[in-house]
């Protein structure tokens, strides 16, 4: 274990690095998509809310792995072979931060179409009332209240899409699974190495587990 720290701990933290950050770009994209479909789930119009449900229950039923695949092979494929005229090559960091944002995405709808419903309807006609539009009323009013009962959430949702970016490994980002299996390979080591890339998982996640912790505890004394 000594070995593997003082051999490949560098590529390991380099790694490590790595997953975080498509971790963040894909909570980044996932929030906007979230958000929209979110509305789209909340607002008084029939087709928003079939469009995001339809969103929500496909990109949720499909498994992760699958959506990998198809971001990072088909998506390539339909746009360069049955539509044609288009060169469309994506990276392994592009199709991953499409395919974490989709995922996310579809969680964080939910996550926010229900933090939207938390508020008392009485707000939005309060808004209303004054004069705000429906639009107004939504990003002043009724979001701001909502945001403070989702952020828990937000942080708990990032701890498992940061958990999720080792299935990624099969489209050949460097992430920290993927470089410990490289590492695995170099040093025939399997227990040695997981158990540290174990460990340093559950470092981050330990930590941002408290974060979430503390916000919460902070959010509901202010209340």
């Amino acid at each position: 274990m000594v070995r593997i720290i003082n051999v490949y701990g560098g590529q390991l933290l380099t790694a490590l690095g790595r997953t975080l950050i498509l971790a963040l770009l894909g909570l980044f994209f996932a929030c906007i998509i979230g958000l929209i479909f979110g509305i789209m789930g909340v607002v008084k119009n029939r087709a928003c809310n079939i469009i995001a449900q339809i969103f929500i229950d496909l990109i949720r039923g499909v498994p992760m792995i699958v959506l990998a695949f198809f971001v990072f092979f088909g998506m390539p494929y339909f746009f360069n072979t049955i539509i044609g005229g288009m060169k469309v090559n994506l990276t392994a960091l592009q199709a991953g931060t499409i395919c974490l944002a989709l995922n996310c995405g579809a969680y964080m709808a939910e996550i926010i179409r229900a933090g939207i419903e938390s508020v008392d309807g009485g707000q939005m006609e309060a808004a209303r009332s004054l004069g705000l539009t429906y639009g107004m009323a939504m990003r002043k009013v009724v979001l701001p209240q909502a945001v403070r009962t989702m952020i828990p959430t937000f942080i708990n949702q990032f701890i498992i899409t940061l958990k999720d970016t080792s299935i990624l490994s099969v489209i050949g980002f460097p992430e920290l699974v993927n470089t410990a299996k490289n590492v695995q390979a170099s040093t025939f080591m399997s227990f040695q190495t997981w158990a540290i890339v174990g460990v340093m998982y559950l470092a981050v996640i330990t930590v941002l587990s408290r974060c979430a912790k503390r916000v919460e505890r902070r959010l509901n004394v202010g209340r």
